[in-house]
């Protein structure tokens, strides 16, 4: 999940009109209140998105420092990838009760809770069975079936026992442990709980694929499409969110190719195979660690299972995807819908040739190949630690340097705007019509952190279908009061797969403009 600013021409109109507030979007808060939105990479190994409603910046600045302080304290207490933090300690020791801090202790006592709930498909111990799918991999092979059965025995042994009166945690079992199922939402709750508590009146919390919403927002919140999961796709459904929490889970993002086949990270500690049938589940609950625990635990059990499970937790929603692309809804869905709008930019034009007086050419007789796509890859460099995501744009423009179509603009705040200089050059940007929403919130799986995709059908930002020929794309990355990169192709988009890779530089570290055939879904 992400929150993710896709910026239509309009949204520069008032941006423009806005002097010195910050980015609006269709969020509700108090009067007196402004949206802060901020972002950042490399948080918990994923994107982080902050938006708090405050009275002014200096208001929000606080927030963030809470929610950021929280999910690093957390981070040194939880993390399962951090080998000094203090889960990985425990987790050397064997036999011996530790006495644990009370985050610890509540996790661990949740996945206690959860394997029981679950039957056994939601369990700490299924790192065992993932480690055999990630070293069969790079050996360029399927796992044993010894191995697997040995990955099952050791998943099935009780792996700590815990004493509530001395406050102790003792690890008994040998089974490879990941606290990966719904720690990061335990996390989210912790941090939204704390920059609440500095007294803004709401925050939205979004840590790569989950979120909460506090306070008087009202926030809609894209359901990411995961057979097209680049950032600007459309999504496959919008709801409506006010002190809730969404988590998605699903197997479009991460995993292992083992022959050209893709196999899940999330697997079944039961049966020692990856979840295969249901290929995103989003889950709507009260408690982040709830959405977030259920959302794995969906993408695992039938959804019978999963119909079974959601009634009996009050609150509970969830929408699930199967492999074939069926949606399974439960009964309750409906009433968290919104309506489905699309972000397009409402764009009058006149070709170069018109505004000159001179009898424009023919158009050319071909129109786009609907069976070609253009992705647009991108990496943001990541420094050591956490940071500030940059600004980013990309867009394409056609022979007459008119922006057809703006894929994506990220940036923290209107008075950011003209750093992105290549994008903000044109008059002809701003004079778009109005009437877009600025932010989404997406939710949907989780991703590396920096590592970014986005797509061109050859529809303009009025939605028609363009005509094939030459087009400029740019891809242009800013960091705040840094530096400047601009990387730009004219490419021919009529019907010729086309790869164009740039080298790295000091903001990105891979980027490809890749134009090629759809995949089949």
């Amino acid at each position: 999940m992400r929150i993710l600013s896709i910026v239509s021409a309009s949204a520069v109109a008032l941006a423009l009109a806005a002097t010195g507030s910050s980015t609006t979007g269709s969020s509700t808060a108090s009067a007196h209140d402004r949206i802060f939105n901020f972002s950042y990479e490399n948080v918990l190994g994923t994107s982080f998105d902050l938006k708090v409603a405050a009275p002014s910046l200096a208001e929000a600045h606080k927030a963030e420092t809470a929610a950021l302080n929280e999910i690093n304290r957390e981070a040194k207490i939880l993390s399962s990838w951090d080998p000094d933090s203090e889960f990985s300690r425990w987790a050397r020791t064997h036999g011996k009760a530790v006495p644990v801090s009370d985050d610890l202790f509540r996790v661990l006592g949740m996945y206690d809770q959860w394997r029981a709930r679950t039957g056994g498909a939601l369990d700490a111990s299924a790192g065992s069975v993932i480690g055999v799918w990630q070293a069969a991999a790079k050996a360029h092979r399927l796992p044993e079936q010894s191995e697997l059965a040995a990955a099952i025995a050791k998943a099935g042994e009780k792996q700590w026992t815990l004493d509530a009166s001395a406050h102790t945690a003792t690890h008994t079992g040998d089974a490879s442990l990941v606290l990966a199922s719904f720690t990061k939402s335990y996390i989210i709750d912790r941090a939204a709980n704390a920059a609440m508590r500095t007294g803004v009146h709401s925050v939205l919390v979004n840590i790569g694929g989950d979120l909460a919403v506090r306070g008087s927002l009202a926030e809609p919140v894209d359901i990411a499409d995961p057979r097209a999961p680049e950032e600007n796709a459309d999504p496959i459904a919008r709801i409506l969110v006010h002190d809730l929490a969404v988590a998605t889970s699903g197997d479009y993002r991460r995993g292992v190719e083992i022959g050209g086949r893709h196999y899940s990270h999330i697997v079944d500690p039961r049966t020692g195979m990856p979840a295969e049938n249901i290929i995103s589940s989003t889950v709507v609950a009260p408690n982040p660690a709830d959405a977030g625990a259920l959302a794995t635990a969906f993408s695992i059990l039938t959804p019978e299972e999963s119909s079974k499970l959601a009634a009996s937790m009050p609150g509970v929603a969830y929408l699930l995807v199967k492999k074939d692309g069926q949606q399974v809804k439960s009964d309750n869905w409906g009433a968290l819908e919104a309506p489905l709008a699309p972000l397009q930019i409402a764009a009058v034009r006149k070709p170069v040739t018109a505004r000159m007086g001179i009898a424009p050419a023919a158009p050319p007789a071909a129109a786009w190949d609907a069976s070609m796509e253009l992705t647009v890859n991108f990496e943001i460099a990541q420094p050591k630690g956490q940071a500030k995501r940059p600004f980013v744009a990309a867009w394409v423009e056609d022979a007459d340097r008119f922006q057809v179509k703006t894929l994506a603009l990220w940036y923290h705040e209107d008075r950011y705007l003209p750093e992105m200089k290549s994008w903000y050059r044109s008059d002809r940007v701003r004079a778009m019509a109005e009437g877009h929403e600025i932010v989404r919130t997406v939710s949907s799986a989780t991703r590396g952190p920096g590592k970014y995709s986005l797509k061109w059908d050859g529809k303009d930002n009025d939605g028609k279908t363009v005509k094939a020929g030459k087009y400029t794309v740019y891809l242009e990355v800013a960091r705040e009061h840094g530096t400047y990169q601009l990387m730009k192709q004219e490419m021919d988009f009529s019907g010729t797969p086309k790869m164009v890779e740039f080298p790295a530089n000091t903001e990105v570290a891979a980027s490809s403009f890749d134009y090629h055939k759809l995949a089949a879904k």
